[in-house]
C-alpha cells in the first residue's frame, strides 16, 4: 500500500490557502470596478477582478491535483 506524501498535501492546502484569497478578493474587485463605472481606472480595476477570477478557478484545479497526487500517485 502506498503512503501519503505529506509534503506535497501541505504544498496543496498552501494552494488552497491562495485559492481562498483568489475566491474573495475577486468578487470584491469586480464589485469595486462596477460600482465605479465613471472612474477613469474602471476598466484595469476591472480586469484585473477577471484575471483574479480566472486565477481563482486555475489555483482551485491546480491545488485539487496536487491533492490526489499525494494520495494516489503520478
Amino acid at each position: 500500500m502506498r503512503r501519503t506524501d505529506r509534503e506535497l498535501v501541505f504544498k496543496s492546502l498552501k494552494y488552497f490557502a491562495y485559492t481562498l484569497i483568489l475566491m474573495f478578493s475577486a468578487p470584491v474587485i469586480i464589485y469595486q470596478a462596477f460600482k465605479n463605472q465613471e472612474h477613469f481606472l474602471y476598466w484595469p480595476v476591472l480586469i484585473i477582478g477577471l484575471l483574479a477570477a480566472i486565477a481563482a478557478i486555475g489555483m482551485a484545479f491546480y491545488s485539487l491535483r496536487t491533492l490526489m497526487r499525494a494520495f494516489f500517485g503520478d
